[in-house]
């Protein structure tokens, strides 16, 4: 039996164990998206050992690795072929570090990594160096996507196959040229944002993308209303833009494909050219929270501040609410700073949802309330999956 297959079975009986003894799992890779979701209990069951890549077709454009793999070393490996993860996943673990991007995009903190907005064009990015990171199995779990997720699509648009184990500790494998789904369910899309209640991820076959080979970042004075106005006229043209980003009276806008079609951007909607080495640094503080935006100090959080993602249709008109706002995604995620109640800024993400990022208190749910039938299709899949509840219990919703 190989390294592969002993971690498995190791797994294997953990689960089993877990089941016979009625215990909750709390299933774990590099730890870094412990804050988001509600809290988490039981016992750690760490993927970590699950590690490496099994299988990689750079000329089919697919890559299949094991759930513990760090995130770093899957896009080191991608980017050495001149490929990436489109929708740009989160890395998180990597802290803001200060450097030479502070005033060149006004004022901002400079990432670790300053090339990582090559994964929507420009230049290839490398590989976290000593970042401790996420995992491709925690990715997945919480279907977070970065600042090109409005133009490449979300992460489960991007899965093609998992293999998982149950809450009776099977190995199953659903989706890519292994299986068809069964009972009517996309299982491997769908366990992508279940955040481990489902069940243990140990493989995962993604498509990836060739990293495009000219990429701009374009900065515009500009006030939040007709940003956002402006933003929706472009939405409506055929400019090659993959990326928007508006905060404190500056709108922010990445333009990445072939270079003459990206040339043709800056000439056309005008503005100034960020210099490439700083606009990577803006991406990818916003892409890995880094940005001093989303970071929270203990005190803040003691005094009720909490970071809120909105989710609202892109035509939504700006949303009056206390506190700061950093706006993604051509207007259709409104992130906020904010010690208003909970109660008040779901109201305000009417047409949408408000996800509760982070707080000291997350009382109010991390992720807002399902309707009667949604939670009851929830419920059945937990049910059909991990029928003694033992994997993450109320991670994702108290009910599950």
């Amino acid at each position: 039996m190989d390294a592969k297959g002993f971690a498995l079975r190791r797994l294997i009986d953990r689960v089993k164990e877990a089941r016979h003894s009625e215990a909750a799992l709390d299933i774990r890779g590099g730890g870094t998206k412990s804050f988001y979701g509600n809290a988490a209990r039981g016992d750690a069951l760490d993927i970590r050992e699950l590690s490496g890549i099994t299988s990689y077709e750079p000329t089919e454009l697919v890559v299949t690795v094991l759930a513990g793999t760090p995130l770093a070393e899957l896009e080191a490996a991608l980017a050495d072929r001149g490929q990436c993860l489109p929708f740009e996943p989160p890395r998180f673990g990597m802290g803001p570090v200060g450097g030479g991007a502070v005033g060149a995009v006004g004022g901002t903190v400079s990432s670790a990594v300053s090339g990582a907005a090559g994964a929507v064009g420009g230049t290839v990015s490398s590989a976290v160096s000593g970042a401790a990171g996420g995992t491709v199995g925690g990715m997945v779990a919480a279907g977070l996507a970065g600042p090109a997720r409005a133009s490449s699509g979300p992460l489960r648009d991007f899965v093609l196959g998992v293999t998982m184990l149950n809450g009776m500790g099977e190995a199953l494998t659903f989706g890519g040229q292994v299986m068809k789904n069964v009972a009517g369910y996309d299982v491997s899309r769908v366990m992508a944002g279940s955040m481990g209640i489902l069940g243990v991820i140990c493989e995962v076959s993604l498509k990836v993308m060739p990293v495009l080979p000219a990429c701009r970042t374009l900065c515009f004075d500009i006030l939040e209303a007709p940003a956002l106005e402006q933003l929706n006229r472009w939405a409506g043209d055929t400019l090659p833009m993959t990326a928007s980003s508006w905060y404190q009276g500056r709108l922010f806008v990445r333009a990445a494909g072939a270079k003459a079609a990206v040339a043709r951007v800056h000439e056309r909607l005008g503005g100034r050219e960020i210099e490439p080495q700083a606009a990577a640094s803006w991406w990818s503080d916003i892409r890995d929270h880094c940005h001093p935006f989303f970071v929270l100090t203990d005190t803040e959080l003691k005094r009720g501040e909490c970071l809120w993602r909105l989710s609202v249709p892109d035509t939504a008109p700006p949303i009056s609410l206390p506190g700061e706002q950093f706006i993604e995604w051509g207007g259709a995620q409104r992130w906020l700073r904010s010690t208003a109640p909970a109660s008040q800024i779901r109201s305000a993400a009417a047409g949408g949802h408000a996800t509760l990022v982070r707080a000291a208190d997350k009382s109010p749910g991390a992720f807002t309330t399902l309707t009667s039938p949604l939670m009851s299709v929830h419920k059945r899949l937990k049910n059909a999956f991990d029928p003694a509840g033992i994997f993450n219990p109320g991670r994702l919703y108290p009910e599950l």
